[in-house]
């Protein structure tokens, strides 16, 4: 008897740690973990160079964390946070035998609003948000293979890529412990397109639509 009291002094103290840590109104949540970014590329023509002449971009993953504050038992406001993106450029279409044409860093920051599904204690708490992202780009580095396309015999060939704001819809889960801890993994696709500028006046649409893949471990308080 003594044993069965024990048990159910201590599901009671679990339930009641686990009430005192959901996601309720007023809570705040930090998580640490990685994320990948990687580009669904749709490239125009590079101008100047002929038809065909296109350009993708490659992945890359970084640590990651985030912010979220509850302003209600369902509707929170997220700040993602992570270390720089760095893109290998590469060519494609008619330039697919070039190989590597540069390398741009990006920092996107996005702040999202979000709708939690479920009670506020649930164990597994889906969710999906909508974010204003900037997408900050920087860094930018021509390789020889786009000097020797673009300016061969002349001085190396840079580049600007436009920074741009954009939308990104989301979709994610929390797994809650009961207690303190969590982890949440999300997916997003930031519908951004932007437009490349050559040193030697070329310039390139380019939809770059990149999809991210978040997973963290969190704590709340």
């Amino acid at each position: 008897m003594k044993t069965q009291m024990k048990f159910l002094a201590a599901a009671v103290a679990l339930v009641a740690a686990g009430s005192s840590f959901a996601q309720t109104a007023g809570t705040k949540m930090v998580r640490i973990g990685a994320t990948q970014l990687t580009p669904q590329v749709t490239s125009g023509d590079l101008t100047g160079v002929g038809a065909n002449n296109k350009t993708d971009v490659g992945f890359d993953t970084q640590p990651s964390g985030g912010l979220t504050y509850m302003f209600t038992d369902n509707v929170a406001l997220d700040l993602p946070v992570a270390a720089p993106f760095t893109h290998n450029l590469s060519g494609a279409g008619a330039l697919a035998g070039v190989g590597k044409v540069g390398e741009v860093s990006v920092l996107p920051a996005t702040l999202f609003v979000q709708y939690r599904l479920l009670e506020a204690n649930a164990k597994i708490r889906p969710y999906v948000g909508l974010g204003l992202t900037y997408a900050r780009f920087f860094n930018e580095t021509g390789s020889g293979a786009l000097t020797a396309m673009l300016n061969p015999g002349g001085p190396p060939t840079s580049f600007k890529v436009d920074s741009k704001f954009a939308l990104t819809p989301q979709i994610g889960v929390t797994f809650n412990d009961g207690g303190k801890w969590f982890v949440d993994i999300s997916y997003s696709q930031t519908k951004l397109s932007t437009v490349t500028t050559m040193s030697t006046g070329n310039t390139q649409d380019i939809a770059l639509d990149p999809k991210s893949v978040s997973f963290a471990i969190g704590f709340r308080f």
